[in-house]
């Protein structure tokens, strides 16, 4: 080889060497943030809002100067609605990505698909969707609302405020329905409720056909007692559910409907006259009037470039959540992810409705219930709400095998799955 040739050879190396330098400190440069929603399928009605939420509130956290020095990099991925897809995605930000944490996930069946990759690699998730309990991993931390914090008001609401007395249990076809309904027939049934009074209903996923159904609901409703739907029907079924209540005279004042997944968004889309009066139950509403709220609104405006895009509870939950994330990686000085999940224990911050959400020793937040009543602008009227946070419970105390089973993370336990009478951690920590 010449000299000439053996000086680019070494140029070229040279060259090379300092490009794969200068790609690996660019790299260092950013704090990589994973965004795990549905952009098309049947949950983007309800996924695509938290995929700009997750937007905002990283630009929001880079005007501020980023964290620990450096600026956040959102990483984007769509799973379509396809639960196996999910787990497929989250492995890729966790191994290819190298994100510091994820944001992400909506039905529980998606979360449980995830489940095993987070825990396997040693990832954060930060799930924003109210879920049926049963659960508590230390990879995972649930900002959305547990039974306790939606469903069992919910049913005490409508038990003690409209004299409800036979209940319809309606929701889509998966784990979170199931379970929730579980747990709701058997507090319903501690409560004196006979099994005659309960009618129990699962459709799957984006179903479209109501008609037989809602003529049962209403057939059911018939028995001369009030009667209401308690609904855990999910994604864009909920558009033809609610339109055949309404062509078959369903009102609110003769059945009323709670559901705990439809919010502002899912009703942005739909004629809501037929609605009118039906409840939600959630823990954050857009009417909600505090000066906290009115900054959020009013920073989503700004970001997203359109005042009449609405917010709900979930995007209240990533707020609350990536509040809660950055000021733990601060703490800890890291964004490794044993030193967060010891950093964010008991770490609080404000949430949308004038108090504080503080994150407890099962993983799960505090927060208020709210019962809303859907007004013809598809806002919600706010009829009832708790006086004060609720705590969330990660196991049910109306399950046989849940009521002795506890969660805490801290030591000397740091356990999902803590039995507390025979002081001992069963099976799986979550």
């Amino acid at each position: 080889m010449t000299k000439t040739k053996r000086f680019a050879s070494a140029s070229a190396l040279a060259a090379a060497l300092s490009f794969g330098i200068t790609a690996l400190a660019n790299a260092a440069d950013t704090i990589k943030v994973g965004i795990l929603h549905s952009l098309s399928g049947t949950m983007a009605i309800s996924e695509t809002t938290l995929k700009d939420t997750m937007l905002m509130l990283i630009d929001e956290q880079n005007k501020k100067g980023g964290l620990l020095g450096k600026q956040l990099e959102a990483v984007v991925v769509d799973p379509a609605s396809n639960w196996p897809l999910f787990a497929e995605k989250a492995r890729e930000l966790i191994e290819k990505d190298k994100v510091a944490a994820v944001f992400g996930c909506w039905t529980s069946v998606s979360r449980k698909s995830v489940l095993p990759v987070f825990e396997e690699l040693n990832g954060l998730l930060f799930y924003p969707v109210q879920y049926e309990g049963e659960e508590s991993s230390k990879n995972v931390f649930y900002t959305g609302a547990a039974p306790n914090q939606q469903a069992i008001p919910a049913v005490d609401y409508l038990m003690d405020d409209l004299e409800v007395k036979r209940w319809v249990l309606a929701g889509t076809d998966y784990v979170y329905p199931r379970t929730t309904n579980k747990i709701l027939e058997a507090y319903l049934k501690s409560k004196g409720v006979a099994e005659e009074d309960i009618m129990i209903n699962y459709t799957p996923f984006g179903h479209s056909d109501w008609q037989s159904i809602v003529s049962e609901i209403k057939k059911f409703g018939s028995a001369g007692k009030k009667t209401a739907v308690v609904s855990t029907i999910n994604g864009d079924a909920n558009v033809p559910f609610y339109k055949e209540l309404g062509n078959q005279g369903l009102s609110s004042e003769d059945i009323p409907v709670v559901a705990f997944s439809v919010g502002e968004e899912e009703l942005s889309g739909i004629d809501t006259k037929p609605l009118v009066g039906h409840l939600a139950a959630w823990n954050y509403f857009m009417s909600v009037d505090t000066p906290e709220n009115e900054a959020f609104i009013d920073t989503w405006h700004g970001f997203i470039k359109n005042d009449d895009r609405v917010t709900n509870d979930p995007m209240e939950a990533h707020y609350i959540g990536f509040n809660l994330w950055t000021q733990a990686v601060e703490k800890a000085g890291s964004t490794d992810t044993d030193k967060v999940v010891e950093a964010i224990i008991g770490l609080e911050t404000p949430n949308l409705t004038g108090g504080k959400a503080v994150m407890l020793k099962n993983h799960h937040i505090t927060k208020p219930v709210l019962i809303g009543e859907i007004q013809d602008d598809g806002q919600f009227a706010v009829v009832w709400e708790t006086d004060a946070e609720v705590p969330g419970d990660a196991w049910s105390d109306f399950l046989p095998g849940s009521k002795d089973i506890v969660a805490d993370w801290t030591p000397p336990i740091s356990c999902g799955n803590y039995n507390s009478v025979t002081k001992k951690c069963s099976g799986q920590n979550y």
